[in-house]
């Protein structure tokens, strides 16, 4: 890692405790999918993994084990930056008993080559974890990729007046620093609210911390800042060397050297709210300060960037968290630390946004080997009392409407819901019980079609609409049959429009959607239908996630679709004595 990558001890050291977490934990997931009451895991035959060179050993192990775990035979290209070190890993993993015949490593010199591995139709699955533009250059291979992507990010920390200045200070440094600012969690903003803007003891502080670091090559052991991973060029050169208007240099970056590669880290003052630093995505040592004068307009800030991966603030009112947790939009959180370096089961990994491509979940959670196949419906015994109102309006709805058999499937389905509503989605969870950190693993709901198509059971949208009441999404529902008088009703009084269209009428209006930017970062639920058929009508896109498998009787299974998945990491000490400052709020 250190000679491909350039990754400093402090920073390849951890990679490979990660690698090592990842086993553990996915093996332990992979006996729950086999439990999973009402529906049967159908593993994907054949997974592509593309990881990233700039975590060479943990990403790659990450995305392999889970597909291995998961049942799938797995093709690993590792980044051309970094096959060496991808090599040793799945050499590793061969070592240890996995058949070369279910995990083959492939380098491709041709970017044709490529192009056919990854649109190949025996291709089930793509993990990718890179840049969005690669998502997208994906898709244009093959418009109905199966591919599950954690992409970019453009991460910002909020300081308040509140807050500890110092502790602040430091860990915006190492949170825009480490790696040379080359993760994708790293912090590319601090957002200064109120008096911090003005301080002068967060300033000095601040540009101690960056001055102060050691930057050089991985060789000496006491470089605290790497090269970046090759000569600066295109849009990160234009953040090293060029400012805004009304921009100014706190600290300068320099070029250290005749490679292009050493940099010394720079910070610049005066980042103007939408202006390109804001909103555009550099992967280097280089960290924009913007300021806002009250924390609801410093959470719009780091609201307004495309991408949700992670998030950071720094306070210690209890008020401003509590308005915080409740507004910010990111799939990772982090209150009073650093936000990056994320932990398997500690802080599951994945964004919100632009962040996260695909019908999948978060890396290092509890749902992600869900996603790596397929399901299908079983009949479900262990069940809970429905009691959520809409959910029995709708249940009562359709009673008249549907065979016996049918009832008595909506039925246990219901009651399973209830019950993955009881025991885990509905509630907020810190299954490592640290004393020292909080970390809370919680769902949100978000909006979400539901398209009955064609020759589809009436029963599979009447379970389908119900989860997504329970689960407190926003719906829309296209169907291509009319409905019952009484439940149509029932979804007009829980806010739920109904549209009726044929499966060609209702591609039409997809394509058209899409095609106006409408259907980004929307989430389609499919019965029955043509899944492929979506997909090309939608051109592809990487910001539209289609979930299309069988309709289970397993609340743990078809709540998933209408819940983001979120990490949030709370340090609950103040110089080693604890604090309480989250413990009414989540």
């Amino acid at each position: 890692m250190a000679s491909e990558t350039g990754k400093t001890i402090d920073q390849g050291d951890p990679e490979v405790s990660e690698a090592v977490d990842f086993a553990h934990y996915y093996a332990e997931a992979a006996r729950k999918l086999e439990k999973v009451d009402g529906a049967t895991f159908v593993p994907a035959k054949l997974t592509v993994v593309t990881p990233p060179w700039n975590f060479p050993v943990a990403i790659p192990a990450g995305s392999t084990l889970a597909a291995l775990a998961a049942g799938s035979a797995v093709v690993i290209k590792p980044a051309k930056q970094a096959r060496r070190s991808g090599a040793v890993m799945i050499e590793a993993l061969w070592e240890a008993g996995v058949p070369r015949d279910v995990l083959t490593m492939v380098q491709l010199g041709e970017r044709e080559l490529g192009q056919q591995l990854i649109s190949h139709p025996a291709v089930d699955r793509v993990i990718l974890t890179g840049g969005y533009e690669t998502a997208e250059l994906f898709r244009s291979f093959r418009k109905d990729l199966p591919l599950l992507a954690e992409t970019s990010g453009k991460n910002a920390i909020i300081v308040t007046p509140s807050a500890d200045l110092d502790l602040a200070a430091k860990d915006v440094a190492y949170s825009a620093f480490g790696h040379a600012g080359q993760k994708c969690s790293a912090a590319s903003l601090v957002i200064l609210v109120g008096s911090v803007a003005k301080s002068k003891r967060f300033h000095n502080q601040l540009v101690d911390a960056v001055t102060s670091l050691k930057v050089g090559y991985p060789q000496d052991p006491t470089s605290q800042m790497g090269p970046i991973i090759e000569p600066a060029n295109g849009k990160l050169l234009n953040a090293l060397t060029t400012l805004g208007e009304g921009e100014t240099w706190a600290v300068e970056p320099k070029k250290l050297d005749e490679t292009g590669r050493l940099w010394s880290p720079g910070v610049r003052y005066g980042v103007r709210r939408g202006s390109y630093f804001h909103l555009t995505e550099f992967f280097g040592p280089v960290l924009g300060v913007m300021t806002a004068e009250t924390l609801e307009e410093a959470i719009a800030i780091q609201n307004q960037v495309d991408y949700g991966l992670t998030a950071g603030l720094h306070s210690l009112n209890p008020d401003e968290l509590g308005i915080w947790l409740d507004s910010i939009q990111a799939g990772n959180l982090y209150v009073n630390r650093g936000i990056t370096g994320a932990i398997v089961q500690r802080q599951p990994f994945g964004g919100w946004k632009k962040s996260a491509v695909g019908a999948g979940t978060k890396a290092g959670g509890p749902n992600y080997l869900a996603g790596l196949g397929d399901w299908v419906s079983a009949d479900a015994s262990a069940t809970r009392a429905v009691t959520n109102a809409g959910v029995g309006r709708i249940q009562n709805a359709v009673a008249g409407e549907l065979e016996p058999t049918e009832i008595d499937s909506l039925q246990r389905s219901l009651g399973s819901d209830a019950l993955a509503w009881a025991h885990e989605f509905g509630t907020a969870k810190d299954v490592s019980g640290l004393s020292a950190e909080r970390n809370i693993f919680r769902y949100r709901a978000l909006p979400v079609t539901v398209r009955l198509s064609e020759g589809a059971p009436l029963a599979h949208l009447a379970r389908t609409v119900a989860a997504g009441v329970l689960a407190g999404s926003a719906l829309t529902v296209s169907t291509a049959v009319e409905l019952p008088a009484q439940l149509r009703a029932v979804l007009t009084g829980l806010d739920i429009s109904v549209t009726v269209e044929s499966d060609a009428g209702w591609l039409a209006s997809a394509a058209r959607l899409a095609a106006a930017g409408k259907l980004s970062g929307a989430r389609i639920r499919l019965i029955g239908g043509d899944a492929t058929a979506l997909a090309l009508a939608t051109d592809g896109r990487p910001d539209l996630a289609i979930y299309a498998h069988a309709v289970t009787e397993a609340g743990r299974v078809e709540l998933l679709p209408f819940l983001h998945e979120q990490a949030i990491s709370i340090t609950a000490h103040r110089f080693g004595t604890p604090n309480h400052l989250s413990d009414e709020l989540i």
